[in-house]
């Protein structure tokens, strides 16, 4: 038998994305913030979070109508960075 409870280490990883407050602060009815950050990084490593992820997403998409993968992108130029900061070289056109 488990000694903690899983469902519990959720809501208390919740709380903290929710509160934005440090691991050390989760309140004391949630089971202590090392095994929450010990599930936490074990969940991280081994996938589980970009399972439920991609399973969340796909389930969101299909309910509004539309396709369970994309089939589309949109790439900005605040999203992709072409150089250093502060170099214009990388985004000026070449006069011919």
């Amino acid at each position: 038998m488990r000694e903690t409870n899983e469902h519990e280490v959720v809501n208390a990883i919740l709380y903290l994305l929710k509160a934005g407050c440090d691991w050390r602060m989760l309140p004391h009815d949630f089971p202590k913030w090392q095994t929450v950050f010990d599930y936490f990084t074990k969940w991280k490593k081994d996938g589980t979070w970009k399972k439920i992820h991609d399973c969340l997403k796909d389930k969101v998409r299909l309910k509004v109508g539309k396709r369970k993968k994309a089939t589309a992108g949109i790439i900005d130029s605040q999203s992709v960075k072409t150089g250093k900061k502060g170099e214009f070289v990388a985004m000026m056109l070449v006069k011919k």
